[in-house]
């Protein structure tokens, strides 16, 4: 019985991954019908400084809240 999970596992990580590989690329096909390179790459460029960003303000915001309430934040030693 241990061998389900791991398989499921498997399985699930292999069917996300196709789709996700197929989406892709289907994607990418679609904006390279109707845009150039160089737009492509500078609007995945923006997106992903604006994800950074927010990522690091949400980062800043948790420990500050976490701080607030008094959680320990440190590092076990």
């Amino acid at each position: 019985m241990d061998w389900v999970p791991v398989v499921f596992i498997i399985f699930k990580v292999a069917v996300f991954g196709a789709a996700m590989f197929f989406s892709v690329k289907w994607h990418y096909d679609q904006d390279k019908k109707t845009r150039k390179t160089g737009e492509v790459l500078s609007a995945v460029g923006k997106i992903t400084v604006i994800f950074v960003l927010s990522l690091m303000v949400l980062l800043f915001v948790t420990f500050t809240l976490a701080r607030m309430l008094g959680l320990d934040m440190a590092f076990p030693r």
